[in-house]
């Protein structure tokens, strides 16, 4: 795949193209080994894609000093001088391939995930069915102030005492509280 990405290393973002050499923050992986940092973006070949499948792989070149900065105090009429200097400690790496696949390992991984997600899945269905046993509409749980002011109007009156009771045990939000008040008054 030709084209450029964007990745992510040591909290910065680089856009790179396959054979590019660039200076990084120090990375603790040794010289001539690769490395395969977070790609955010991948373009150059039509729409970018933001949740790219592929991956890049850059390899370490050398571990360098940056050039050196001179820092300089001084205060008029005092005698007070102080010179002191600092070198950034950089990683030169080079970018060797754009667009190869995950790793198996990850996508071997991803269906243990979903085994895994499966129980997660049955217990939140448990959960709905008790609340629904209680009365309370679906989504009720994750549903904003201004959402429940909206749905409110089309709920049935025992959905709407179900809910205020919720609220009522529960956070006390000042705002779903008045706004199932008033909803209760028009039914």
């Amino acid at each position: 795949m030709s084209g450029y990405a964007i990745i992510s290393l040591g909290g910065k973002q680089y856009r790179v193209h396959e054979g590019e050499r660039l200076l990084v923050d120090r990375l603790k992986v040794e010289e001539g080994k690769t490395l395969q940092p977070r790609v955010l973006l991948v373009g150059g070949n039509g729409a970018p894609d933001l949740a790219p499948s592929t991956t890049v792989t850059a390899r370490v070149v050398g571990h360098e000093l940056g050039e050196k900065i001179r820092i300089g105090k001084y205060r008029k009429r005092t005698g007070y001088k102080r010179h002191n200097g600092y070198r950034s400690r950089l990683t030169r790496i080079e970018i060797e391939a754009i667009g190869a696949k995950k790793p198996a390992a990850k996508a071997a991984a991803k269906p243990a995930a979903e085994k895994a997600a499966a129980p997660k899945k049955a217990a939140p269905k448990k959960a709905a069915s008790a609340k629904a046993a209680a009365g309370l509409p679906d989504g009720y749980a994750s549903m904003t102030i201004a959402q429940l002011t909206e749905a409110a109007g089309g709920w049935s009156k025992a959905e709407v005492e179900a809910a205020l009771e919720h609220e009522r045990s529960g956070k006390a939000r000042k705002g779903a509280l008045a706004a199932l008040e008033s909803a209760l008054e028009e039914k």
